[in-house]
């Protein structure tokens, strides 16, 4: 079984439902977490047994889409544990349905905006303390739709191949410097939000959160050395 002893990691979108699962199997395996969230009062609310303990830090009311917020979230926790030894980005959004030439442009800024500025930020934030150590794992979210555009989701398509572009990017510039970059591809996740969205589907074959967290795990761990610039597709039975 992978083990994350007292690496420190951090994790954007901490209190969402891959962000909790993920901060779950991180502190299971014995990882020192980093749990990063915008809102502190939904942040409180998932780990508020956690707020109090040296070895894992809430760090509340981060804008992911502000460069400035993040690296001073970055250093703050560099300042704290000492090193930083994995990134996972699951901070991401879904948004569409209609055509292109319907869609307000405002939605491909804030498909863009969410799913990839937050990315990009958090890796150039943290990637100078892992060059340092040369060491260093980073995860990002990409999603089936990265590979084929969808109907009515071009901006949602279009931010989740440009995840996986800049994944297979950090990852060739990066495989020389201790550091690996990879990303999860998931199916449809199964959340209490989608049940709800589509409440007519069959659930079982969806990817329930705590799978991608063991495969996410996986890549965080040093069992996972020799993978880099991968897209792992967690597809489900879908």
């Amino acid at each position: 079984m992978p083990r994350l002893n007292d690496k420190v990691v951090i994790i954007t979108g901490a209190a969402g439902n891959l962000g909790r699962a993920v901060a779950s199997r991180v502190q299971a395996q014995g990882g020192r977490m980093v749990l990063v969230e915008r809102s502190g009062e939904h942040l409180k609310a998932a780990y508020g047994a956690l707020k109090d303990s040296a070895q894992h830090w809430l760090a509340s009311g981060v804008d992911m889409t502000d460069a400035n917020a993040v690296s001073a979230m970055v250093d703050e926790a560099h300042r704290r544990f000492g090193r930083i030894d994995g990134l996972v980005n699951t901070v991401g959004g879904f948004r569409g349905g209609k055509p292109v030439h319907e869609a307000d442009l405002a939605e491909w800024d804030f498909m863009y905006d969410i799913n990839v500025r937050t990315a990009l930020h958090a890796c150039r934030a943290v990637i100078p303390y892992m060059l340092k150590s040369q060491s260093g794992r980073i995860v990002n979210v990409a999603s089936r739709n990265a590979f084929q555009g969808s109907p009515h989701y071009a901006a949602y398509s279009a931010a989740k191949t440009a995840v996986l572009r800049l994944t297979e990017s950090l990852a060739g510039e990066l495989k020389t410097r201790g550091i690996n970059v990879n990303c999860i591809v998931p199916g449809t996740i199964d959340t209490p939000q989608n049940r709800e969205a589509m409440p007519r589907a069959d659930f079982s074959t969806w990817v329930p959160p705590e799978d991608l967290a063991h495969v996410v795990a996986f890549l965080l761990s040093d069992e996972a050395r020799s993978v880099t610039g991968a897209a792992v597709p967690v597809y489900g039975r879908s």
